[in-house]
């Protein structure tokens, strides 16, 4: 069984790539990278080429087991954090914690996983099940490319285990809220603002007026939010302006909750009758809620934690993930990756205290999910 040290040099290997969701050329090397350890890991793989402007995906799978229901692992590969991340957040250990780029969310908890499946090959110990892993390189930007691949792969799985990162000092995700992005452009008339101003329709004041009603949906006790976290318009400080747009995550707990506010968001109309609306977008990821196949799943991966020395509990996230295409239909968990803190930030690291009771932990559960 490889030690933390060992671990955690593979992981480093795999974070020095800088591999932003729209950084084509470092996806390249990030997965080719990756499959290739895969490979020779013993696992037989599959790339899956990109397109629409996204990087590669790839399956993998062990050398044993049919074409049955089998463990589905999800995994991404991709990061949100610029080239030129390495310079600010550089790779560097600092008593129990590992920091780099990516290094918690989520290429510490794909590696780990790589590595126990590593040690039952290398054991020749077969798995109950069918061992599969779907590697993708859009999760970040909400899995656009990928999502098909994740819902085909899904159709062959008995459960589905996501290496996404830990929550809260080691807490495995038992449930999500699902997203919706949307995309609101309103269009004016420019004019001079000195000269002809009351001649122009401004996008921008329809704007602030929409953001307004968008931001009022929030309903903290449904746990229903709307963010409106990205505008863009105008063409210069003396033109009434023609364009603007804004950008809106909306986050839900219930899928009613969801396909209500999307509807309420559709059917804005403008304040301005000269000035009109687009309005593109829709729901992203459904809402992954905590099933009784779920629990029961928690509560076998509980058992095994405790085997191996530590307490696992489960937490809720309003973050979203890959699981959230397959908990509504197949038992999901989710944050089975790394501990550690600061996933999308500068001070992302992961515990190296953590890395070798997870990899055994995802061991188990490979040994005896049947």
């Amino acid at each position: 069984m490889p030690d933390a040290e060992t671990l955690l040099a593979g992981i480093n290997r795999w974070v020095a790539i800088e591999s932003k969701s729209d950084n084509l050329a470092g996806l390249a090397v990030m997965m080719d990278t990756a499959e290739a350890d895969f490979r020779a890991a013993g696992l037989l793989t599959e790339r899956i080429p990109g397109r629409d402007g996204h990087g590669d995906h790839f399956h993998a799978r062990a050398p044993w087991g049919g074409e049955g229901p089998g463990v589905l692992v999800l995994c991404h590969l991709d990061t949100v954090h610029p080239v030129g991340t390495l310079e600010t957040n550089p790779i560097r250990t600092e008593s129990d914690k590992a920091y780099g780029p990516g290094i918690y969310d989520m290429k510490g908890g794909v590696f780990i996983a790589l590595s126990a499946a590593r040690a039952l090959i290398e054991a020749g110990q077969e798995t109950p099940l069918p061992l599969r892993f779907l590697v993708v390189s859009d999760e970040e930007v909400g899995s656009p490319t990928s999502r098909t691949h994740i819902e085909a792969a899904a159709e062959t799985a008995k459960y589905v285990l996501v290496t996404e990162p830990a929550r809260d000092g080691g807490k495995i995700v038992t449930g999500r809220k699902g997203t919706a992005r949307l995309t609101i452009t309103t269009h004016g008339r420019p004019a001079h603002s000195g000269i002809r101003h009351q001649d122009g329709e401004s996008a921008i004041l329809e704007m602030a007026r929409q953001i307004v009603d968008i931001e009022a949906m929030t309903d903290y006790h449904a746990g229903l939010t709307l963010n409106v976290g990205l505008i863009s318009g105008g063409s210069g400080a003396n033109v009434v302006p023609e364009h603007c747009s804004a950008q809106i995550d909306v986050r839900m707990t219930r899928p009613e909750d969801g396909d209500a506010a999307v509807a309420k968001f559709l059917a804005l109309k403008p304040y301005n009758p000269n000035v009109t609306l687009s309005i593109t977008g829709g729901m992203n990821r459904p809402p992954f809620q905590k099933s009784n196949a779920i629990t029961s799943l928690y509560e076998h991966a509980r058992g095994l934690a405790a085997g191996i020395g530590f307490d696992l509990e489960d937490t809720f996230t309003g973050g979203g993930s890959d699981g959230n295409f397959t908990a509504a239909r197949i038992a999901t968990l989710d944050g089975l990756g790394v501990d550690g803190a600061g996933a999308h930030t500068l001070d992302e690291h992961l515990l190296i205290s953590s890395l070798v009771p997870r990899m055994m932990l995802l061991q188990r559960l490979f040994e005896t999910l049947e």
